[in-house]
């Protein structure tokens, strides 16, 4: 499922790789990895997005991301719930990284590897994450395959 892009990020094919995954000697940071193919370019590259779980934890509570996700998890049976739970924190982590991720290819990158560093965007992902979160929640529930809760309004 690719989240909601903008123009400039259109000229990008992303493919989510893998991830959350923790940085060696930085128990505080996670990334994600991701493919990214440019359509004039011969191969695609890989891009590791850092994110600090701190920021994931604030954006988490800023997004309401538990009470707009409690009445899919509610909907399960109670011993499924918990893997659930551990899967939407994967998932919110790789939904971040993505908007992260295109912060970055809006100024555009050059084909090869590269690293966006855990404090790089920080303030400007604030923002993109807020202003996406219904693409978030969007991307946590198609990949768990849940069923939307649509009893009331979305906003943030």
């Amino acid at each position: 499922m690719v989240l909601g892009s903008h123009r400039d990020v259109a000229l990008y094919r992303v493919t989510f790789f893998f991830g959350p995954e923790p940085v060696e000697g930085r128990p505080d940071v996670l990334a994600c990895v991701f493919n990214v193919k440019k359509r004039s370019w011969k191969a695609g590259i890989q891009i590791s997005v850092e994110m600090r779980t701190d920021q994931l934890a604030g954006l988490q509570q800023k997004m309401r991301l538990a009470d707009r996700l409690a009445k899919s998890l509610m909907a399960l049976d109670p011993q499924e719930r918990p893997h659930y739970q551990e899967r939407i924190a994967d998932c919110f982590a790789q939904a971040v990284c993505w908007c992260k991720l295109d912060l970055r290819l809006q100024a555009g990158v050059v084909q090869e590897n590269q690293r966006i560093h855990v404090d790089e965007l920080s303030i400007e992902l604030d923002q993109e994450a807020n202003n996406r979160a219904d693409d978030v929640l969007a991307y946590i529930l198609g990949e768990l395959d849940l069923t939307p809760d649509h009893s009331g309004p979305s906003s943030c």
